[in-house]
């Protein structure tokens, strides 16, 4: 039987100042908590701090209710930002995946949840067509389909966000869902809709982007994961990747080059998100890799 383990994250941003570390590090040691990572940044021109601190509770003197109390007196004298995550190896975090028809980043994100490279469970999957539930049915996962068009699209999404409620969702991935969200929708999630999309140098948008890259000669072409937003695409990066491409690559080598690199970047994407290792600044992600 796996042992339960039990663990704290802070993320923190505060003005750069002297004794940040010193006097975190000894508000967990003077209550019995030991340190199993910690990774930090400076930004020298906005003069800002940024700090992963990861801590085992085993023998923390602190009961879990009560650590942001506890911790919000230091909070405050640093005039930081922070969030402590509670880790608990029982109760993984639940994940829901927004689809349409394209099945790979769909089927990549299950299987690396079952060889148990992301650490979630997949409660359910939601999509504006039909075509991916056998997907859903083949892993016993929850398959809801909202058909949506211009006349019903608030209200439909009034209900997908009534059922991730429901189900008490602490991430949403979009994996090539190819539809936009609304403004309301995006403000019940923040920074917790992970969105993926093709990266194109020099950039194209509109049908068929693959063959206006091929059209055009690009050398390179690429994936961005990022946190979706109100402005379309220009939500906080989390994760991008490149690949080459020659003039021997036919139009389908560019669209399979360009689904892998959806799968790994959406994935990584996520993993990061799940343990934490995403601090939100302005308009863009400190990421901790370490």
């Amino acid at each position: 039987m796996e042992t339960q383990t039990n663990k704290a994250i802070l993320l923190l941003s505060c003005p750069d100042t002297l004794g940040v570390v010193a006097r975190i590090s000894h508000f967990i040691f003077e209550r019995r908590g030991n340190i199993i990572n910690l990774e930090q940044h400076v930004d020298t021109e906005d003069k800002m701090f940024f700090m992963r601190i990861e801590w085992d509770l085993k023998d923390f003197t602190i009961p879990t209710e009560d650590l942001n109390e506890a911790f919000a007196p230091l909070g405050k004298e640093f005039k930081a930002d922070w969030t402590i995550q509670l880790i608990n190896s029982s109760c993984k975090p639940k994940v829901a995946i927004f689809v349409s028809k394209y099945s790979h980043c769909l089927l990549d994100l299950i299987w690396r949840q079952q060889t148990g490279e992301l650490n979630c469970d997949f409660s359910v999957i939601i999509s504006n067509h039909a075509e991916l539930e056998p997907i859903a049915k083949n892993y016993n996962l929850d398959f809801r389909l909202f058909s949506i068009n211009k006349e019903n699209k608030l209200e439909q999404e009034q209900k997908e966000i009534a059922l991730l409620k429901e189900y008490k969702i602490d991430l949403i991935v979009l994996a090539r869902y190819m539809q936009v969200l609304t403004d309301n929708f995006i403000a019940e999630f923040p920074h917790r809709i992970i969105n993926i999309h093709h990266s194109f140098l020099p950039a194209f948008i509109g049908s068929n982007p693959y063959k206006q890259a091929q059209d055009r000669g690009v050398k390179i072409i690429g994936a961005t994961s990022h946190y979706a937003t109100a402005d379309l695409d220009e939500g906080p990066i989390i994760q991008q990747d490149i690949t080459r491409i020659s003039h021997s690559d036919s139009l389908n080598d560019l669209i399979c080059k360009g689904r892998d690199l959806e799968r790994t970047v959406l994935a990584k994407a996520v993993k990061l998100h799940l343990e934490s290792k995403i601090l939100v600044y302005n308009h863009k992600t400190i990421i901790f890799e370490s």
